[in-house]
C-alpha cells in the first residue's frame, strides 16, 4: 500500500481514475501523489537566486497526501524512460499491476509488475513519472448483491 518510509505522512487511498505522479520525498523515498498536487507544489517552488535565498528561511513541505494503492490495482504508466524500457523490455506506455515484494530482500516493498511479469520497485520511477489508476482490486472482485441470487426456502 505505502512503503513504511512514507507511512507517517498524510495519506489517502487511491480511487479509480486518479492521475498520479511519482515524487521523491525529503526522506529519499519515492511515493505516489496526485499529479495535480505535484504540479501545484512544483509551481510554488522559488525561481531565481533571490527567491531561492529567501526560501531557505521558510519550511518547504512535500506535496501531500501520499496516495496508497492496494496490491492488485491496475495502473497505466506513461512515458517510461528509455533506460527502464530497455532494462525491463517494455513499451513507452504500459499497463501494470501494483504489487508488494518481500521486505526481507529489500528495504522497500511497493512495486509494479509489467505485463511480461517483470517487477520493478516504485523507488525506480523517475520524478513526476505519470500513472493512472485504471482499476482497483475490489472493482474486478465484486460479487453481485445478495438480492439478485435466488433464495432457497426449506
Amino acid at each position: 500500500m505505502c512503503d513504511y518510509s512514507i507511512m507517517a505522512m498524510q495519506s489517502r487511498l487511491a480511487t479509480e481514475g486518479d492521475e498520479l505522479a511519482a515524487h521523491r520525498f525529503a526522506s529519499g523515498s519515492v511515493g505516489l501523489v496526485s499529479a495535480a498536487d505535484l504540479e501545484c507544489w512544483r509551481g510554488s517552488r522559488p525561481e531565481g537566486a533571490w527567491a531561492c535565498f529567501k526560501s531557505l528561511f521558510r519550511t518547504c513541505v512535500d506535496p501531500a497526501p501520499v496516495v496508497c494503492i492496494a496490491p492488485g490495482a491496475r495502473l497505466r504508466v506513461h512515458d517510461i524512460p528509455k533506460w527502464i524500457r530497455d532494462s525491463y523490455s517494455v513499451d513507452q506506455n504500459e499497463t501494470v499491476t501494483f504489487t508488494q515484494i518481500s521486505a526481507e530482500a529489500n528495504r522497500y516493498r511497493d512495486a509494479i509488475m509489467f505485463e511480461n511479469r517483470r517487477t520493478m520497485l516504485v523507488q525506480h520511477l523517475h520524478e513526476a513519472q505519470r500513472l493512472d489508476v485504471l482499476c482497483l482490486p475490489s472493482d474486478f472482485d465484486r460479487v453481485q448483491p445478495e438480492e439478485e441470487f435466488p433464495r432457497v426456502v426449506a
